[in-house]
């Protein structure tokens, strides 16, 4: 079904759990058009033994078709009922590319940057924030705490996505798709209410019969995203560097209490 519904199409939006696109990319290999156009939407990486790689790269590269990428403080329903926000689009090599999407899209509050694994960074790594700053919720530890777990969530984020991509801008990080979509996020998204709840059972309950009784469907990246990046910082020996990822991915995986998500050195040697 799906090669029928691409096979005429010059321009393909990937919206899917990260965990799924390289099935998806080899189902569509050689079905497409060539001078097709892609733009990642999708919040992740994918994590094997020769290192980490962004969605849009293995899209790129199995598909053999430029890839942009969007991300931004977009929550779905408020998009549908058209309430002002703003996204960024991160292109690569061509400009001429990411302004077509832009156009097509249909809106001025888009921002255009040639930084797309910052970009790209962005959206996978504030669902691990996201994540803790349920936790937070969930334990009712207050406004002072949630705000210092995001700021140390973003500096995190920041020194994690500039070690593994020097290329990557530090000013991406203050576009929509960075801070705004890091608060966005950490108020009200599917990360920070599962793991809301997941802190007021006490761990009791997994995440996965959370995610199923709390999304309806919808999945959660969060936690995935959590364990990629930890293997990323063993691998590396990173793991002193980054105590709030590496705290999420221990709650999140059962190894520590939610209660631990405060106690953590947050003295990080970056």
């Amino acid at each position: 079904m799906v090669k029928y519904i691409v096979k005429d199409a010059n321009m393909l939006v990937f919206v899917t759990p990260h965990q799924f696109m390289e099935g998806i990319c080899k189902r569509l290999d050689g079905k497409i058009r060539t001078d097709a156009e892609g733009i990642s939407l999708v919040k992740g990486m994918e994590v094997k033994k020769e290192g980490a790689s962004m969605i849009s790269t293995l899209i790129s590269n199995q598909l053999k078709i430029n890839c942009s990428v969007l991300m931004g403080a977009n929550i779905a329903n408020e998009i549908a009922m058209q309430k002002f926000s703003e996204a960024t689009i991160g292109y690569r090599e061509n400009k001429e590319a990411a302004e077509r999407w832009v156009q097509l899209f249909n809106t001025p509050y888009f921002n255009v940057t040639s930084d797309v694994e910052g970009v790209e960074m962005c959206g996978t790594l504030k669902n691990i924030v996201a994540i803790a700053a349920g936790f937070i919720d969930g334990l009712e530890m207050g406004n002072n705490t949630k705000s210092a777990i995001m700021r140390i969530g973003l500096k995190e984020m920041m020194a994690f996505s500039k070690l593994l991509f020097p290329s990557v801008k530090y000013s991406t990080f203050f576009e929509s798709c960075g801070v705004a979509d890091l608060i966005t996020t950490c108020m009200g998204g599917r990360n920070r209410k599962v793991a809301a709840a997941y802190a007021r059972n006490g761990g009791k309950r997994s995440f996965d019969e959370l995610e199923a009784e709390l999304l309806k469907g919808q999945k959660l990246q969060g936690v995935l995203t959590a364990k990629e990046v930890y293997e990323v910082l063993t691998a590396r020996g990173w793991v002193e560097r980054f105590p709030l990822f590496t705290t999420v991915y221990e709650i999140s995986s059962g190894l520590l209490p939610p209660s631990a998500i405060v106690e953590f050195n947050n003295k990080s040697k970056l």
